[in-house]
């Protein structure tokens, strides 16, 4: 089958197009560096807070992951504005309400243990699981 020329162009102008970079993915792509943590504290001790944020630029899934890290930081040290307060539609040990939502086959992955942990220690307030 012969293609005609002005199809070939076509296909190819479709297709090989320049690419540019999301405006939201501008990080460099660079992982955790346990040597250095380990230089800055004298020990080998890990920094989860250091290692929780270098996933803002391992990468991007583990992008989304620092993302969504950023997000719960937020929720867990969430307050109550001053006025609700004031007006009494809130009380001052009211706290965000944390839905946990993952895909079932994370249950039988390394991940299984850190929801088991989160639901322990009630830092969650609800969970759904949904087959993929």
């Amino acid at each position: 089958m012969v293609v005609p020329d002005d199809s070939m162009k076509a296909a190819a102008n479709a297709v090989l197009v320049k690419s540019s970079l999301p405006s939201e993915f501008t990080n460099v792509v660079k992982g955790h560096d346990f040597a250095e943590v380990a230089e800055e504290k004298g020990s080998n001790d890990v920094d989860y807070n250091k290692l929780l944020r270098s996933y803002l630029s391992s990468g991007f899934q583990a992008t989304n992951f620092g993302l969504a890290v950023n997000i719960v930081e937020q929720m867990i040290q969430w307050r109550p504005p001053k006025e609700t307060l004031d007006d009494k539609s809130m009380r001052p040990d009211d706290r965000c309400t944390i839905f946990l939502g993952y895909t079932s086959n994370l249950i039988s992955s390394g991940i299984r243990e850190t929801i088991r942990f989160l639901v322990q220690h009630k830092m969650v307030s609800a969970r759904e699981t949904a087959a993929p």
